[in-house]
């Protein structure tokens, strides 16, 4: 990653695009603190996200920010509402508190009638919208999608892209990492890039 400057405003829907290796995923997780950087700054909200001590950082992702990743990583031994309910009770909610909340996140991803099933019991596209709903139910400021329908047939990918930009309509900011061309230009904003650097930034 090299000589990247880049201004997301709030509320944006910003895809990445490019071919593999080109520094799409580790401009997500810079931007994210998920990766150190040697140098430069990030700032979300004000605060550079790279001079916060590990707890902090820690604390302000779960606060202000949803992650979704083609590997889903949901707890097979777990059912669906189980899964969403635990990311909200590891950031200290109550198990009513987050029962209730991973309801309504599961209701609005459309998955209230899955919420019995393991994640093996679901097709892929409701995977994907179980794994949106446990990145939404804390309610975050910015979802950081990468690849999120790369294992999705068509139907499926163009459906969870509808939820994605509906989400961004109702105020969510998202960066979408894909090789989808059909998903790129559901954004608002392409960003592409080559060899760990930004080539072309244009509004669609």
């Amino acid at each position: 990653m090299r000589g990247v400057n880049l201004e997301v405003s709030r509320g944006s829907f910003v895809s990445v695009v490019g071919p593999s290796g080109s520094g799409k995923t580790t401009l997500l997780h810079c931007l994210s603190g998920i990766d150190t950087i040697d140098s430069g700054t990030v700032k979300i909200e004000g605060e550079d996200v790279h001079r916060l001590p590990e707890a902090k950082r820690a604390a302000q992702r779960a606060r202000l920010m949803g992650f979704v990743f083609q590997s889903l990583n949901l707890l097979p031994i777990l059912n669906v509402l189980e899964n969403v309910e635990l990311s909200l009770i590891l950031q200290g909610r109550t198990v009513k508190d987050a029962r209730s909340t991973a309801l309504l996140a599961l209701e609005r991803v459309g998955l209230s009638h899955r919420i019995d099933h393991r994640p093996g019991e679901l097709s892929g596209g409701e995977q994907q919208r179980a794994a949106v709903a446990r990145a939404l139910a804390g309610s975050p400021a910015i979802l950081w999608a990468d690849e999120p329908t790369g294992n999705l047939d068509s139907a499926s990918a163009a459906a969870l892209v509808d939820l994605l930009a509906e989400l961004n309509v109702a105020g969510l900011t998202l960066m979408l990492v894909t090789h989808d061309a059909t998903v790129a230009a559901r954004a608002g904003r392409r960003i592409s890039m080559r060899d760990g650097r930004i080539v072309e930034d244009a509004a669609e």
